[in-house]
């Protein structure tokens, strides 16, 4: 099911490619500039800027994940990564090239990270470099599947749903004052416990500042916190800071 999916991902990495060098550039003209660019990015920054390699890092999910699960997972990563640290372009030809190397389509991905006059000192996308000095790293699972990939329909999801739910201890009342960070750089305190859900709170957070549920996305420790997780569940205690995305344009939901 995995491989199935190459085309239409080769089809989106040539799109964001084709978005961030302007489009005007065609692959056989890239590859002929791929040495020359590197060359003279390395001597510019005085450090090692090694071509792009085959492998591609190799982990295990903490629980058996599906191929939608990893999409979304990755969606939140490049979706909240420009708005924290580095240029959004960069951003835009990483995911080009992450795109494509996993399509094993080496040529495109190299033509693509030396376009945008990206450096890799190891030869992988898991670190690199923009010409003004800018750090950029990616984990490993916008790079690759884990290895305990599962079928949407396996029987397996199931399992460990309901596992999940069993292992989950009875939520305590008791409330505090939950800190929580906006992506526009204000603090905001709200009166939650641990059996709340991210829902609930989502819906406080509108009464106080006005922020559209539509409009937020709640961060801890770099993970997504879905509408359905409580703060019991995610472990969040009232020493704890949650960090919320505030999308500008918020989308538009018709009934």
């Amino acid at each position: 099911m995995w491989q199935a999916n190459c085309r239409r991902m080769h089809n989106l990495a040539d799109w964001i490619s084709g978005t961030v060098m302007g489009g005007c550039v065609g692959r056989s003209r890239m590859d002929g500039q791929v040495s020359a660019r590197s060359s003279t990015r390395s001597k510019k920054r005085g450090g090692r800027n090694e071509p792009l390699k085959k492998e591609r890092p190799k982990w295990k999910s903490e629980y058996p994940m599906t191929e939608g699960q990893l999409r979304s997972k990755r969606d939140e990563f490049w979706d909240t990564a420009p708005a924290f640290d580095g240029r959004k372009e960069i951003w835009d030809a990483l995911r080009a090239a992450a795109l494509a190397a996993e399509c094993n389509d080496l040529e495109l991905a190299q033509a693509i990270v030396d376009g945008a006059c990206i450096t890799l000192p190891h030869g992988s996308l898991t670190e690199s470099y923009d010409e003004l000095g800018n750090r950029y790293q990616l984990p490993a699972y916008t790079l690759a599947p884990p290895v305990n990939l599962i079928s949407e329909t396996s029987s397996e999801v199931k399992v460990s749903e309901s596992t999940q739910k069993q292992a989950q201890p009875p939520p305590c009342r008791q409330e505090f004052q939950l800190r929580v960070r906006l992506s526009t750089g204000k603090d905001v305190r709200l009166t939650a416990s641990m059996a709340d859900s991210i829902a609930e709170l989502k819906k406080q957070l509108e009464e106080q500042e006005e922020i559209a549920v539509t409009r937020q996305r709640w961060f801890f420790s770099g993970k997504l916190l879905t509408d359905k997780t409580r703060l019991q569940d995610a472990k969040i205690q009232k020493d704890y800071v949650v960090q919320v995305i505030v999308n500008v344009n918020s989308p538009v939901i018709t009934n």
